[in-house]
């Protein structure tokens, strides 16, 4: 209307600025004149005669610019509140959509119908999101359930073996000593747990302070006794494909004269360390917790029945950026399930999780944290993790973080962490 008003009203504007037109001839007679036909004005009558005739046109102009004013306003009204109606009615259908989601109703979507136009793209946008919501919520679900199931063992395992005590009248001191050694142990487990359940939800949580780290010397602080440490070869199965196979220590394997650490003889596997300069800007205890947790998996899990047992670290650089990598032997994992090991609690058949009894030297039953606390690390850090299965059996796992540069000459971690904190 306001658009309309203005229009009308310029028009009027130009209308009534314009110079009045008039035609005089000597012997010109005009027709509704005062006097009758034959009768010539003179120029100033023709010129009143013009100057009211213009004016009764202009109000007949103003009068009917109002009448269809007045009509396309209504009919503007009328027109618009259809239009916006049909285009608001995607709108109201994905209002009421969304009202009906919620954290137990996940699975609606609003699968708004219709041409590829903008509402459309929000909705389909809106629906994508509600689907990684859903990813997330069921992945929290499976991991309080996991979580629960976990922390209930050792405390379950704990009340069996107190009442089982109690309920001994004879009981002798060595049997109570035993029973209160298998409930310090429970209690010890559950301690692990909690440990890495805190250590997984701060490293998701972000990082709350950066230093500079060297990859090799977190290592070799962690490597067994008797590992064998070599100055920072170049890492000939770094491409994608994953290691070659072979014996050779060209080939990742443990053959270099019988230096390495442990064998089969004691259980233990062979373990080599090609150790290159690496420095990483992060946390120190959580980059730490990276290279303990991979360290502890390669060890635990890994194949000591046929003599074929070795663990191969090798930290350096890769196009500037820090890399660690780690390969072991153990049993053969299908492909498809190696993307499963980085879950929370996922692990790969009874072998991938009791590697020899308890009581027996051999190493702990994992926790089922190991890797996904290694991704939420890596993913802290800017960094990414790779996997893929060996083909004679065990896993290769490279971690790659963002480059940085070198920490200054002479700053201690303690010094260059307090700068940048």
């Amino acid at each position: 209307m306001a658009a309309g008003a203005a229009l009308l009203g310029f028009t009027y504007l130009l209308a009534s600025r314009a110079a009045p037109s008039t035609a005089v001839g000597g012997s010109s007679s005009v027709s509704g004149m005062p006097g009758g036909d034959g009768y010539t004005p003179d120029p100033p009558t023709l010129t009143m005669y013009a100057e009211a005739l213009r004016a009764d046109q202009l109000h007949q102009l103003l009068v009917e610019a109002g009448i269809a004013l007045a009509v396309m306003t209504f009919a503007s009204v009328a027109l618009g509140r259809l239009m916006a109606g049909r285009v608001l009615a995607p709108l109201r259908t994905m209002t009421a959509a969304a009202r009906r989601i919620s954290a137990d109703n996940l699975r609606q979507r609003l699968a708004v119908p219709g041409p590829e136009d903008e509402l459309k793209a929000m909705a389909d946008t809106f629906d994508d999101v509600l689907g990684r919501l859903e990813g997330a919520f069921e992945a929290q679900k499976r991991f309080v359930a996991n979580a629960s199931h976990e922390l209930r063992t050792p405390l379950t395992l704990q009340q069996a073996i107190v009442d089982v005590a109690l309920a001994d009248p004879g009981a002798s001191v060595e049997s109570l000593r035993a029973a209160c050694l298998r409930v310090r142990a429970a209690g010890q487990e559950q301690a692990r747990l909690i440990d890495a359940l805190l250590t997984l939800a701060r490293s998701q949580g972000g990082l709350q302070r950066r230093e500079f780290v060297d990859l090799a010397d977190l290592v070799r602080e962690r490597l067994p006794d008797g590992a064998v440490v070599e100055g920072g070869s170049p890492d000939p199965g770094a491409g994608a494909a994953g290691p070659q196979e072979g014996g050779g220590p060209e080939h990742g394997g443990p053959e270099h004269g019988g230096h390495e650490s442990g064998g089969p003889e004691d259980g233990r596997p062979r373990v080599r360390a090609d150790l290159g300069s690496a420095p990483v800007l992060g946390d120190p205890q959580l980059i730490e917790r990276l290279v303990v947790n991979l360290a502890d998996n390669a060890v635990r899990h890994n194949i000591t029945e046929d003599g074929e047992s070795w663990v191969r670290l090798w930290t350096g650089t890769e196009a500037g950026r820090p890399v660690l990598r780690i390969d072991n032997t153990g049993p053969v994992i299908p492909r498809e399930q190696v993307a499963g090991l980085f879950q929370p609690f996922r692990r790969l058949g009874a072998e991938r999780t009791r590697a020899q009894p308890r009581g027996k030297g051999g190493p702990r039953d994992g926790l089922g944290l190991g890797l996904s606390i290694v991704t939420a690390v890596a993913t802290a850090h800017g960094g990414t993790v790779e996997a893929w299965p060996r083909p004679r059996g065990g896993l290769s796992v490279r971690v790659t973080f963002p480059p940085c540069a070198p920490p200054p000459p002479g700053a201690g971690r303690q010094g260059v962490g307090s700068a940048v904190r």
